[in-house]
């Protein structure tokens, strides 16, 4: 098969559509090398910034411009001769089935949709149009939960049958060497950065941008509950108006670290005594994943994909009640049996997302289209 990617974001953004589309066509590269793959990007790839390695398998072609997501690209797959076409961030371009190109869509979430006050009223209605418009036109929907899946079918009426739910796996840096315990590792690759953010304490780690969603701020509430003088709460993200109303009301033993480079999460994950992420809404939520794969255990939030994410390697807590989050906390930080116990189940429950599993699913669908 000929396999043609929308490869905007694989090269060009380095957040979470930008490691999904790179997480899918290195997995699809490495584990289902017989086919040809065909990457498109409006804009010059800089995979030394992206982490994508080019390689004979995934020629690049520049197309188009503003709109070449939308319109432009259906005469480049046509004179390709690509088979199937994955668009892996929401969209697929308009007028595609008169192409005869078969399309496949991933969508991550339909937060948009499901709590439109959180988003402006100009990116909903381009949203919509684009969302609506791939679930309703492509061959077949990827949805990386089955909470994703359950609300493409409850706002966009798409039937069960057309939408196939595969996860997603965190990017390799996380991935602890085979056989190297988690404490040796810590000592080998978390040294030099605990010491660069003067982490001297234990602590407790939440790894999210800042948003009302994510909900940090009933956290930082929990944690000040538990009274723990001798850990401190380290945040990590980007700056937003959100971010600085925590700075301004936090406690002492509250840090919020910005703009972290990627290279330094791994260490900084496996040197926390907890991971906490208690977003009230989510489409999956990699930073439980990037959690279990560092070999510390999670506490996380009810009410929407992020057991699917965690499985049996977390403790869950519902995000609006400050006492349940402080509760469950408490119960891993205080217990070692739980917290070890919780940590080996991650290791069990992260196995369904390797690459090559998820490799094999999508070559099915490739091929069953």
């Amino acid at each position: 098969m000929r396999i043609g990617f929308d490869a905007k974001r694989a090269f060009n953004n380095h957040t979470g559509l930008g490691n999904y589309s790179r997480f899918v066509i290195e997995a699809l590269l490495k584990y289902a090398p017989q086919h040809e793959y065909l990457a498109y990007t409006p804009k010059p790839p800089r995979d030394n910034k992206a982490g994508l390695k080019l390689s004979p398998k995934l020629p690049t072609t520049l197309v188009g411009g503003g709109l070449w997501r939308s319109w432009l690209i259906n005469n480049d797959l046509k004179k390709d001769n690509v088979d199937i076409f994955h668009g892996l961030s929401n969209e697929i371009p308009f007028g595609i089935r008169k192409s005869g190109v078969k399309s496949v869509v991933t969508i991550h979430d339909l937060i948009f949709v499901r709590y439109p006050e959180l988003y402006p009223a100009i990116d909903r209605f381009f949203y919509q149009q684009k969302f609506r418009y791939a679930c309703e036109n492509a061959d077949a929907v990827v949805a990386v939960s089955q909470q994703t899946k359950d609300d493409i079918m409850e706002f966009y009426k798409i039937p069960s049958e057309r939408i196939r739910v595969i996860y997603q796996d965190c990017q390799p840096i996380f991935f602890p060497s085979a056989g190297t315990p988690a404490a040796t590792l810590r000592e080998r690759l978390g040294e030099d950065i605990l010491e660069k953010y003067s982490l001297n304490k234990p602590y407790i780690i939440c790894v999210s941008s800042f948003s009302e969603r994510k909900n940090q701020k009933r956290l930082v509430e929990a944690f000040q509950q538990l009274g723990l003088k001798d850990y401190e709460l380290v945040l990590v993200g980007g700056k937003s108006k959100y971010a600085e109303e925590i700075t301004q009301n936090s406690p002492q033993n509250t840090r919020i670290l910005y703009g972290v480079p990627s290279a330094d999460l791994p260490a900084l994950y496996q040197g926390a005594s907890l991971c906490v992420y208690p977003s009230f809404f989510e489409g999956f939520g990699i930073p439980i994943v990037e959690a279990l794969h560092s070999g510390i255990p999670v506490v996380a939030a009810t009410g929407s994909c992020l057991e699917e994410a965690g499985g049996d390697g977390a403790l869950y807590a519902n995000p609006l009640d400050v006492n349940d989050l402080a509760d469950k906390m408490r119960q891993v930080l205080i217990n070692d049996s739980l917290r070890n116990d919780l940590i080996l189940k991650g290791k069990e429950h992260i196995k369904q997302f390797s690459s090559e599993n998820i490799a094999g699913q999508l070559i099915k669908l490739y091929q069953e289209l």
